[in-house]
């Protein structure tokens, strides 16, 4: 979970999200511009530095944090991971934070390269997805069937935190980390993680009271980031590229054409960002409806900011997937 790159832990170290506005850099918004933090970004007051990499990990780091420290997203709110271009400032960022709080699971491919040029020996990193259980990408024959482009993300999945149960341990995974780098603040993070974690379970029991009447329905989302919720919640999930930005073939249109005409499908969903043409055209020649399921992946700087992000968006995302399986 904790990379150890520190000699001996602060006295009051607190989140495991660095603060733009402890940090002096300027994060860009822009995708061509690549990513630097900014002062609007920044959340806590605390003294200890802590960067997060994207979305949920600035939520979930936060919500641990608290007054404890100062959390910064390293990627700017309106971009994902995939489309992060690291630029000297981001790691200029690395180089005067305390702690780095991961996904892990090859979600952050970026970063290797970046820790090692930002030369932070005391730099800890935590990686959230230590000892949660994983899913592997794709089937070995799913390639030779449907022509796909698998493992871009690696041999396991990386949406981890689209399980409410597994997000909790991510969560315990951030407290725990917190708390050996600042002890002095352990009481507010173990606190903090509690309620936060309680939440996450409560949302649990919801998401899977309102599908249960669906067990075992099929859905299908643009890209592969949904098979830890459809597992959690006894569903099928098919999608028709690894990546977002990647574009789909004329045999994954065939093929996820055909799923939706077996099961009846009423909608695709889609994630927030515009949607791919071939993807809306195929939802228009299967006269099925685009509906979004947010990933989580990116967001606005204002939700960026508040932990309950994470609490809203599910259960959006629950009653819109309800209407993609014809509930």
């Amino acid at each position: 979970m904790i990379n150890p790159h520190r000699s001996s832990p602060r006295n009051c170290l607190t989140s495991s999200i660095v603060k733009l506005s402890c940090l002096t850099v300027v994060l860009s918004l822009g995708a061509c511009s690549g990513s630097v933090p900014s002062e609007t970004s920044a959340s806590g007051r605390g003294d200890l530095k802590v960067v997060t990499t994207f979305l949920p990990m600035t939520l979930f780091t936060t919500a641990v944090a608290g007054d404890c420290a100062t959390v910064t997203a390293l990627i700017p709110p309106n971009l994902g991971p995939h489309d992060f271009q690291a630029t000297p400032a981001t790691a200029s960022a690395l180089s005067q934070a305390e702690v780095l709080v991961e996904n892990g699971l090859d979600m952050e491919e970026f970063l290797e390269k970046l820790v090692s040029s930002a030369e932070n020996e005391n730099l800890v990193t935590i990686n959230t997805s230590s000892g949660v259980k994983t899913l592997e990408s794709s089937e070995p024959d799913h390639h030779d069937r449907y022509g796909h482009h698998h493992h871009d993300h690696g041999e396991v999945n990386p949406h981890i935190w689209l399980d409410p149960v597994r997000a909790a341990e991510q969560v315990e995974n951030i407290r725990d980390g917190l708390v050996e780098v600042d002890p002095g603040c352990a009481s507010t993070y173990l606190k903090n993680a509690e309620l936060y974690s309680q939440k996450l379970k409560d949302l649990n029991n919801d998401i899977a009271s309102q599908l249960q009447p669906y067990s075992g329905k099929s859905f299908v989302a643009f890209h592969d980031f949904a098979p830890y919720f459809a597992e959690r919640y006894q569903l099928k999930a098919d999608y028709i590229v690894d990546l977002p930005d990647m574009n789909p073939s004329p045999a994954d249109l065939q093929r996820v054409a055909t799923q939706v005409r077996q099961s009846q499908l009423k909608a695709l969903l889609s994630e927030p960002q515009e949607g791919n043409r071939s993807f809306n055209a195929l939802a228009n020649d299967l006269g099925v409806k685009i509906v979004e399921f947010d990933p989580l992946e990116t967001g606005s700087l204002e939700s960026s900011l508040d932990p309950n992000t994470y609490f809203k968006v599910m259960r959006s995302n629950v009653t819109n997937l309800i209407e993609a399986i014809g509930g």
